[in-house]
């Protein structure tokens, strides 16, 4: 991951995790959904790794949210 972007994937997983948690599931569910195992789903909640935007817009599916609220910094 380009160190430029770290802030944006930290605020991307710190989304990620609080619309997964709004919609009560884990990570291991959300990650089941996805094809992904629950260590991987940990990896992109704690900016550990980057994703593609399709793995974005597929994560946003998952959650039925609008891919650009998982960028978006909340207010």
């Amino acid at each position: 991951m380009n160190p430029a972007y770290r802030e944006i994937f930290r605020i991307m997983g710190l989304n990620i995790a609080y619309y997964r948690n709004l919609r009560e599931m884990s990570q291991e569910q959300l990650g089941d959904k996805l094809g992904f195992e629950q260590s991987y789903m940990s990896k992109i909640e704690r900016a550990a790794v980057g994703i593609s935007m399709d793995t974005l817009c597929d994560i946003a599916k998952a959650l039925n949210v609008e891919p650009y609220l998982l960028l978006k910094p909340k207010d």
